[in-house]
């Protein structure tokens, strides 16, 4: 890998590379920043909000979720609750994240910023090995332009549309649905998400007021129980077949 980025012709092999990265995953960003530009502008915040919101927070479910919060003059505890519920996440993205072939600091730095569902859903496909670092940045900044530009592209459209549309804000639900249905098939595993849907509708039940920061915390405390529990019943499975294989398997026992 280090030999073909010695030259700007591997350089630009590697960028290559990442464009086409993008062209699933990264594409379906472009309708998601036009509805959440329409919906900024929609809610009353200025055109200029929009790309404001993008390349601060840079979060798009946080950020769909600031502009209601906002617009009902949440509190501020609430707020900062609802932004690390909903970005926790992102702190497991970097362990599996191929930080390592960046090379430059600055290069890094932008790449922890700029880690999203999107970014980690495109990498974690790839073998680590393949990762260069100005492939991993092209993926990082290719979903970030398809984030931005279409956000103030729907804003700025935004201002010239009838007040009151509805039905924009379930784009950022349809992309995690979807999203969820692909994590499902690669690894398998239908209690996570049966787990997750239950958890949200006991919270919209319970407290519908504060259904999301309820549903979350459920969420995560059940798949930490969850996962307590599967390494405690995997180490005594491991321990039962080593004491059977230990039974089974003396030394000597075969004849040559």
């Amino acid at each position: 890998m280090s030999t073909s980025l010695s030259t700007s012709a591997g350089i630009r092999g590697e960028i290559r590379k990442g464009l086409a990265d993008c062209s699933t995953v990264g594409l379906g960003l472009v309708p998601l920043g036009l509805a959440f530009g329409v919906l900024m502008t929609q809610a009353g915040f200025d055109w200029w909000w929009a790309p404001v919101f993008s390349l601060v927070i840079y979060a798009g479910s946080m950020e769909f979720l600031a502009i209601g919060l906002l617009t009902a003059v949440t509190p501020l505890y609430s707020l900062a609750a609802a932004a690390f519920l909903v970005n926790f996440r992102h702190v497991f993205y970097g362990l599996s994240f191929p930080l390592e072939a960046i090379r430059s600091r600055l290069g890094r730095l932008y790449a922890v910023y700029a880690l999203t569902d999107e970014v980690y859903a495109i990498t974690s496909t790839k073998r680590r090995a393949e990762m260069s670092g100005p492939r991993t940045l092209t993926i990082a900044i290719t979903c970030q332009s398809l984030w931005v530009i279409p956000g103030v592209i729907g804003a700025l459209v935004g201002t010239a549309l009838p007040e009151g549309l509805d039905g924009l804000q379930f784009a950022l639900t349809g992309l995690f649905a979807v999203l969820a249905v692909d994590a499902w098939r690669s690894s398998g595993d239908l209690p996570a998400p049966v787990i997750g849907l239950v958890c949200g509708l006991v919270a919209a039940v319970v407290a519908p007021d504060q259904m999301l920061i309820v549903g979350l915390c459920a969420f995560v405390g059940v798949l930490l129980v969850r996962y307590a529990w599967l390494q405690r019943t995997g180490q005594a499975e491991n321990a039962e077949q080593t004491q059977h294989t230990g039974r089974t398997e003396r030394p000597g026992s075969d004849v040559a």
